[in-house]
């Protein structure tokens, strides 16, 4: 079972006070059922990193984020719940945006440090709903790393659109962590499938308006490590990594934060 996309053994790593050395090397079809891009075709896609909670081995990676302003990173809410951190993110000195670098083990890109941290109000760690933050970076990225967001009726959220989904998580839902940026294709599903899936249990629920549902018949997903990372259709951003029941099941489709929603509480105020 997973629920939030955080890298399976930051608990640990978190309660021991140590680096997490990196797992073994992941298999060549990450994400899950994906394939590997280049950084220069997915600028806005960056890597949360904090090498004294993770391990240096690849940069600290433990969860995604996706440009949406030149010093804004949009992520997941549980990214920088203590949960994951083992301390308030606020108290996570070297807590860094990695961009411009599809190789973690490289010196591609560049690593922002995090000026601000807003996490959603309404986030609730029960149901999984609201799971969104913003961080604001010390310095700008450049102007070409920002991609746009899907705004309300935006027709990249129709069922049967084709999307892909970005990251640096687990490739096998058995801790195979890759080091190298990956995407997979899935297909925006009806929130009447999405329901079905996820009426509400200890995964979570699923909740229409605020949360969107993607996949396929299996073998094509986001996993652990990947939460807070980007969904992207028609060359737009619909949503981001949150959680769900496994990885690349039959039944079991990828949740995903509906980015309308994002937007608008963001023009609401933070």
């Amino acid at each position: 079972m997973r629920r939030p996309f955080v890298r399976a053994l930051a608990l640990v790593a978190a309660a021991a006070a140590i680096p997490l050395v990196s797992p073994a090397p992941a298999r060549a079809d990450a994400v899950i059922g994906g394939y590997p891009v280049e950084i220069s075709a997915t600028p806005w896609t960056v890597a949360l990193t904090s090498r004294d909670r993770f391990g240096g081995t690849r940069a600290g990676q433990f969860c995604g984020g996706v440009v949406i302003g030149r010093s804004s990173v949009l992520t997941a809410a549980h990214c920088l719940s203590e949960d994951v951190l083992g301390t308030p993110p606020r108290q996570v000195p070297d807590l860094k945006v990695v961009a411009g670098r599809a190789d973690l083990r490289a010196d591609a890109g560049s690593e922002a440090a995090v000026r601000d941290i807003w996490i959603n109000p309404e986030y609730d760690g029960y149901t999984n709903a609201g799971d969104f933050a913003v961080l604001t970076l010390s310095e700008p990225l450049a102007a070409g790393s920002v991609i746009p967001m899907a705004g309300p009726g935006d027709a990249a959220y129709r069922p049967g659109t084709e999307a892909v989904v970005y990251g640096w998580g687990d490739t096998t839902g058995g801790g195979a962590y890759a080091s190298t940026l990956r995407a997979s294709r899935v297909q925006v599903l009806s929130d009447a499938v999405c329901e079905e899936a996820y009426p509400g249990s200890a995964d979570g629920t699923y909740l229409a308006g605020s949360m969107l549902c993607a996949g396929e018949a299996g073998g094509r997903d986001a996993c652990q490590g990947d939460s807070g990372g980007p969904l992207v259709a028609q060359g737009r951003l619909i949503g981001l990594v949150s959680w769900g029941n496994g990885c690349g099941r039959a039944g079991s489709p990828g949740v995903y934060v509906r980015v309308s929603e994002v937007a608008r509480a963001l023009r609401g105020g933070r």
